[in-house]
């Protein structure tokens, strides 16, 4: 098979010839039609990623969709034939999806959403498994609560407004001036960050009261205002950037609770697989019944332009989720 390999940190990939993976055990073999780039995999090739776990040589690419080719022994929830996607490699020392073929832990994948493309497809796990870790899994987010996202117009916060917004929540999501239009055409209400100061987003939209959850996927600075954004007492912050050093005082006197997530845990442990497997499958659910899908980047990247769709992303000017379509 042809792969994009990781020959040395802070260099281009490198297209070349693998041998063919085989299944093992709990194993399916994929076929790998889109594989979604996401700012990690950018991080990871730098080496700026010491928690992903993947010195080189290695394959990148975290998420992907695509056809089952062959089944191992002991899975019985995949056919050969059945379209699948899922959140699968590219940390860890896992073989990951920017590759013509896979072979996945059948517990992390579901079957592909009915109405969406593969490239869709391949644009939702790891966006999407973090949101939902976050805003159901620690904070339960449910109806008529206020839920604040920030970065509403990224990759996981494009998906996490959708995801709160189908739990019944109202929600708001911040975004620099340029992505208000994108935030509101994701179904939230847009905060200008630049335009106005957490105290007066707060005052404007809870009385001053806070929200009830706030969704951290900036860290820095955006996370210590998520602890002065929260309501008292009640109030729940969650981050995937939850890095560095903070202050937890702000929180702490409006006596709120935070919680971490660490997406990557079940690929580097082995541990949770299963539940990765459940949000993908709870994302295909929501697709199809027309309440959640990525925004894409108009363009799709060949195999071999996969460099060409790093430096889309590392340079920002992708104007949605990057997808390279391994066997175009």
């Amino acid at each position: 098979m042809r792969a994009a390999v990781l020959t040395a940190y802070n260099s281009p990939l490198l297209v070349d010839e693998l041998p063919d993976p085989e299944p093992g055990p709990g194993e399916v073999l994929v076929r790998v039609m889109a594989s979604g780039v996401n700012p990690l995999d950018i991080k990871i090739r730098r080496g700026e990623a010491p928690h992903a776990q993947l010195p080189p040589p290695a394959v990148l690419g975290i998420d992907m969709a695509g056809v089952v080719e062959a089944v191992g022994p002991r899975v019985d929830r995949f056919t050969v034939g059945d379209e699948v996607f899922g959140m699968t490699g590219g940390v860890g020392g896992l073989q990951g999806s920017l590759a013509e073929l896979a072979a996945v832990d059948a517990r992390l994948i579901a079957h592909k959403p009915r109405t969406l493309s593969m490239a869709q497809a391949a644009a939702l796990p790891l966006g999407f498994i973090t949101s939902w870790e976050g805003l159901v899994d620690r904070a339960g987010v449910g109806t008529g609560q206020q839920v604040l996202i920030h970065g509403g117009a990224g990759g996981v916060g494009f998906l996490a407004v959708q995801l709160a917004l189908a739990r019944g929540a109202q929600v708001y999501a911040t975004g620099s001036t340029s992505s208000q239009a994108v935030i509101r055409a994701a179904g939230a209400v847009p905060i200008d960050y630049t335009a106005t100061t957490v105290d007066e987003y707060v005052a404007a939209h809870t009385g001053g009261e806070g929200f009830d959850v706030v969704a951290d996927n900036v860290g820095g600075a955006t996370l210590d205002a998520s602890f002065t954004a929260v309501k008292r007492y009640t109030g729940h912050v969650v981050s995937a950037l939850g890095w560095g050093t903070h202050s937890l005082a702000p929180l702490s006197f409006r006596g709120a609770a935070y919680s971490g997530v660490f997406t990557l845990m079940p690929l580097l442990t082995g541990r949770g697989r299963d539940h990765h497997g459940e949000i993908v499958a709870e994302a295909a659910a929501l697709a199809d019944s027309g309440r959640l899908a990525p925004r894409l980047h108009p363009t799709t990247f060949p195999l071999d332009a996969v460099n060409d769709a790093h430096t889309a992303v590392e340079s920002g000017s992708a104007t949605g989720k990057v997808v390279v379509e391994p066997n175009v």
